[in-house]
């Protein structure tokens, strides 16, 4: 069967590494990945643990078509307590470096305890290693995974790293590997840098030789591919503009979050769209946008390669920044400029840079900015304060957090907070857009009722990735629903967030679901696993998982005012838009969820759904 069998526990606080035969009885009920990996960390951790304490665990884990030929079998999640949240953090990421853990013959590595000194984790096939890091402990993520790689003398090493913001504790700084893939929400970053394990770098020859049918699987994969290139969004969209492709056609429908959600339009749209960056600039002639990018086994191709401006303010004489890297995606590009009313395209590029570079989620990050800059129009917060001025609109300002926040200076340590803490620092909580302390990505809730439901009733806090609406809600995938109207929404929730637990699990990318449902990945799964894994029994695992999340949230203390949105969202209408004079209907919805999920009116697991799921 398609896992490699065996998973790697490495000590650090006794520096002890060790393998253990992989429990193939939670495999086949919870999958791989997101699933597996969860399991196993709500197994053997306590709820009500501190996450950046010695007994908090974070784990790195595939799944089962990671490293196959499945189209995007690429990916790989951290799961751990999230400092940003107190919930169930679990982050994925594309790259290289999934498929090589598996190539290396593991399927997950789980950490424990506290490393008494900065260390990284070696892992050459079966020879595994714990490492001091003392010459990289303060270094970038750009200069460690080159750093690492010349150590070893060999430049197909893999590296999954933090930077300077997750050694500084910055709640949400992220984990990335191949220097711009990132595990990037929660504060996954920070648990590591808590725990002085600075990298994890992997070098596997092994391959995947475990696929249980492997003609059945070669045929399954060929047809999937087919789907993916014949479809609008799949095999043409995504391609040609990345996620990118979005920020006009969210601005039009009214549901761009615009100044800490002040606004549901911004006027700026255009200068920052993926338009934008195929157009040649004034200065140089040239198109910021350089090429796409594929990660391992993609044949979507999303990813985003862009060059600089070498004239624009912030990289003048800083050559470091001028050649081609990361650009810019959708929610980067969103949480960085129109949630701050900055459409300084180059600005942007600039931040992402910085983000990719020290390991920062630039959704936390950007939205952070947003509350500081609205506190700082409303005279709260002072030019003194922050070290520059910062109305909204400022790239300056922008630019200027975010290497503070990089570097953990004056108040970029405030910004390290995120804004929900930021915003009670400073006596404004309301201000914080945000569900369980994480920041909402780039769709007004109140505009597109779906999504803001599930912001609402996210594990891991406000997320669009754990149950996509936006498909169906905005671009009628798989059917068109009406965005204002929140009749059937929790019904339609319920559907997405199960569906994208078991893509999670399995081990493959959210972006196939534009195309593919789980007609499509069964056939994969069962050829690579076995016949027991069909559309219903995958449905049933995504179901397992996510009221397994939710589980370690009731028992880590959350209760149904946690599944709640900002005031804003509740009392103040979109001021313009298809959508204006609409605010959140959440409080309709979420009792509606509740029971469509087999809660009681608290928002609790009942007695027979848990019996039902087998939890």
């Amino acid at each position: 069967m398609s896992w490699a069998g065996k998973l790697l526990r490495v000590n650090l606080s006794t520096g002890e590494c060790k393998s253990e035969a992989l429990n193939m009885t939670w495999a086949k009920d919870y999958l791989g990945s997101r699933g597996l990996a969860t399991k196993y960390f709500t197994e053997e951790v306590d709820a009500k643990v501190d996450p950046l304490s010695v007994d908090n665990k974070i784990i790195w884990a595939t799944g089962p078509l990671t490293g196959t030929m499945a189209s995007t079998g690429g990916r790989y999640t951290v799961v751990t307590k999230g400092p940003l949240t107190g919930a169930i953090a679990c982050s994925n990421s594309g790259g290289y470096w999934g498929a090589e853990l598996k190539f290396a013959g593991w399927d997950m590595v789980i950490f424990e305890g506290k490393s008494p000194k900065p260390v990284y984790l070696m892992i050459e096939n079966e020879r595994v290693q714990l490492l001091d890091a003392s010459d990289i402990w303060g270094k970038t993520v750009w200069e460690t995974e080159p750093a690492i790689k010349t150590k070893h003398q060999d430049p197909l090493i893999r590296v999954s790293s933090i930077g300077r913001s997750g050694e500084n504790g910055v709640l949400y700084s992220a984990i990335v590997n191949d220097l711009h893939r990132a595990a990037g929400r929660s504060g996954v970053g920070a648990v590591m840098g808590s725990k002085n394990l600075k990298a994890i770098a992997v070098r596997g020859t092994q391959g995947v030789s475990t696929v249980k049918n492997p003609k059945a699987f070669m045929a399954a994969t060929k047809e999937a591919k087919k789907v993916l290139a014949g479809n609008a969004v799949t095999g043409q969209g995504l391609p040609a503009y990345g996620t990118q492709v979005l920020m006009n056609v969210i601005n039009e429908v009214g549901a761009l979050p615009t100044r800490n959600h002040r606004d549901v339009q911004f006027e700026g749209a255009k200068d920052i769209s993926a338009e934008a960056m195929s157009t040649p600039r004034a200065t140089d002639g040239k198109a910021h946008l350089v090429t796409n990018q594929a990660c391992f086994g993609c044949t979507i191709a999303c990813g985003r390669i862009s060059k600089i401006d070498e004239t624009h303010f912030t990289v003048q004489n800083r050559p470091q920044y001028w050649g081609a890297n990361g650009g810019l995606e959708y929610e980067a590009a969103w949480a960085l400029g129109a949630a701050n009313g900055v459409n300084d395209l180059e600005a942007l590029q600039f931040a992402n840079l910085i983000c990719n570079e020290d390991g920062i989620d630039p959704i936390t990050f950007g939205a952070t900015v947003g509350a500081v800059m609205e506190l700082y129009e409303m005279g709260v917060l002072t030019k003194e304060q922050i070290g520059i001025e910062a109305p909204f609109g400022s790239a300056k300002a922008l630019c200027h957090l975010v290497e503070i926040t990089a570097r953990g200076e004056g108040f970029g340590k405030d910004m390290g907070l995120g804004s929900k803490r930021l915003t009670e620092k400073y006596g404004h909580p309301d201000l914080s857009m945000s569900v369980k302390g994480q920041e909402f990505p780039a769709y007004d809730g109140r505009v597109i009722q779906g999504i803001g439901l599930g912001y609402a009733t996210s594990n891991r806090g406000a997320c669009h990735l754990r149950g996509y609406t936006i498909a169906s809600e905005v671009l009628g995938i798989p059917v068109k629903t009406e965005p204002s109207e929140t009749d059937g929404k929790p019904e339609l929730l319920k559907a997405f967030q199960d569906a994208t637990a078991a893509f999670d699990a399995a081990g493959i990318c959210i972006f196939t679901s534009f195309a593919w449902t789980l007609n499509d990945v069964a056939p994969q799964v069962q050829a690579a696993c076995g016949e027991e894994f069909t559309v219903e029994n995958l449905t049933l695992i995504g179901e397992r998982i996510w009221n397994m999340e939710k589980d370690f949230n009731l028992r880590a203390g959350f209760t149904r005012k946690d599944d709640a949105l900002p005031k804003r969202l509740m009392t103040e209408a979109a001021k313009t838009g298809p959508g204006k004079g609409v605010v959140s209907g959440l409080d309709k919805m979420l009792p509606i969820y509740y029971q469509v999920r087999g809660w009681d009116e608290e928002g609790r697991i009942k007695p027979e759904t848990r019996k039902r799921l087998g939890l």
